[in-house]
């Protein structure tokens, strides 16, 4: 048992995102991952509401397949000037997004919904993240390495999305998928009012 993760039971990740259990992977946490299959399709809202909420149908989508196991759904969007970017759906929407990014600061809203048996944690974070400016050739050429394509706002942060980067202000682990300081005090939390802690 990780002394970062104070269940002997595994959490259950209901993502399929490989920076999630990568991130949760590095603090030593051992998980089951369980994708919930929820589709993000109503991204109508504010932004810290919007992905609260998906975060929450994450999880409440497989945790009574675990009813011994904390679950863990996420959710993670771009917004610039209060409107969503999510995922491109091709080459050309990934270079608008990036276009419109370019020299200009955008936040990244990360949701974490934590359930076990009838407890919650529901929360957000907001991470302001500004780029510098982007030329055509330098999307052009991100665009084509193919990064960019799964992911919120059209970049990676810990990848080679993270050149454009020229502040953030606030978590960076946001900024990857998930705000893995909270998440860790809100797994504490919720393990000291199960009487574990």
């Amino acid at each position: 048992m990780s002394h970062w993760y104070p269940w002997k039971t595994p959490l259950v990740l209901a993502s399929l995102s490989p920076r999630r259990r990568s991130l949760l992977e590095g603090i030593g946490v051992t998980m089951i991952v369980r994708p919930s299959g929820v589709v993000e399709n109503d991204l109508h809202g504010a932004p810290g509401e919007v992905v609260e909420g998906w975060a929450l149908r994450k999880a409440s989508a497989v945790a009574s397949e675990y009813p011994e196991n904390p679950v863990l759904g996420a959710d993670t969007m771009v917004f610039l000037d209060g409107e969503p970017l999510g995922k491109p759906r091709d080459p050309r929407e990934a270079t608008e997004m990036l276009t419109a990014l370019s020299g200009r600061t955008h936040s990244v809203f990360g949701g974490v919904c934590l359930v076990l048996g009838g407890s919650r944690r529901l929360f957000h974070r907001e991470t302001r993240v500004s780029f510098r400016e982007l030329s055509p050739r330098e999307i052009r050429a991100y665009v084509d390495s193919g990064e960019p394509m799964d992911k919120a706002g059209a970049y990676g942060a810990q990848g080679l999305g993270g050149l454009f980067v020229r502040e953030i202000r606030g978590c960076w682990f946001n900024v990857v998928g998930l705000p893995l300081p909270e998440v860790v005090t809100e797994l504490h939390s919720l393990a000291r009012e199960k009487g574990l802690r």
